[in-house]
């Protein structure tokens, strides 16, 4: 019979494992960082991926088009620009930047930053937004939202 303090889960787990953990999210981001540096999006030139799919697919600017260009752009320090092709991603990156430092500390190092507290209305309000940002106001033709139109690159030749 064990204790409580001896439970079986705690043999198999090494006591690094806890630091270690919250870097693992990481690991993902580090990999797209290193395929937008290696293939850069936002030179016209076409990638190993391709035309957005969702342009591709309904031939206007959707949810997931400029995903990759803002990601390029903000690890860049280029903020401006990496609004301009994806505005909600930005404005949502420094909330999940908080998230994961938030549970990342609690996992690591056994400390707990203070909770970021959401009211519902304002998740609700940002769902709306980048639901009608991404699909009906990027699309729009006149100032000020053609600036956030997407140049699309052309499906490859066959």
């Amino acid at each position: 019979m064990t204790s409580p303090e001896h439970a079986p889960a705690e043999w198999f787990r090494p006591a690094w494992a806890s630091r270690v953990l919250p870097l693992l999210p990481l690991l993902p981001l580090l990999a797209a960082a290193v395929w937008v540096n290696l293939y850069n999006p936002t030179d016209q030139v076409e990638d190993p991926t391709g035309p957005c799919t969702w342009h591709a697919m309904f031939g206007v600017n959707g949810p997931t088009c400029g995903g990759t260009r803002a990601f390029y752009y903000l690890l860049h320090g280029h903020v401006v620009e990496a609004a301009r092709f994806h505005l909600p991603a930005v404005l949502a990156a420094p909330v999940l930047v908080y998230f994961w430092l938030r549970w990342a500390v609690k996992r690591g190092l056994g400390r707990r930053l203070p909770a970021l507290t959401v009211p519902r209305w304002l998740w609700v309000t940002y769902l709306v937004f980048f639901l009608v940002f991404t699909t009906v106001l990027r699309n729009l033709d006149f100032a000020p939202f053609a600036w956030f139109d997407i140049p699309n690159l052309a499906a490859p030749a066959r």
